[in-house]
């Protein structure tokens, strides 16, 4: 670090990513599952990858949380995408590479991934 400019742009840059993570109640919501199964099933570059895709495509109005234990560790890591007036869904077996289909067709689009559900899951 060279200059209080550079501090300043890398505090500036922490703050946006925490803002991703608070929530005002009336927006989309991306919950992931973080308990210790979601952890060692791969949940955190999940979320991670969420709120990379959202920053990057600067997209308001939309929260990434986590959560304990979602209670099926055998579909972590799982995510919960809820949009208001609409039902929820939830992801399973989420790698980060999914993320950015499940940004583009269900955040922006409103098009569930249904490949990447739970009900898809259960069908397997």
């Amino acid at each position: 670090m060279k200059s209080i400019a550079e501090l300043e742009k890398i505090r500036q840059e922490t703050l946006d990513r925490v803002a991703y993570r608070k929530d005002s109640g009336n927006e989309t919501r991306v919950v992931v599952g973080m308990a210790t199964c979601g952890i060692a099933a791969g949940a955190r570059p999940v979320m991670l990858a969420f709120m990379d895709e959202i920053h990057k495509r600067n997209l308001k109005s939309i929260t990434v949380s986590q959560t304990g234990c979602i209670g099926m560790c055998r579909l972590e890591p799982m995510v919960d995408v809820i949009v208001p007036g609409k039902e929820k869904v939830t992801y399973v077996n989420l790698t980060a590479d999914m993320v950015p289909r499940i940004v583009t067709e269900h955040i922006v689009n409103g098009n569930p991934v249904l490949d990447y559900t739970i009900g898809a899951a259960g069908e397997k």
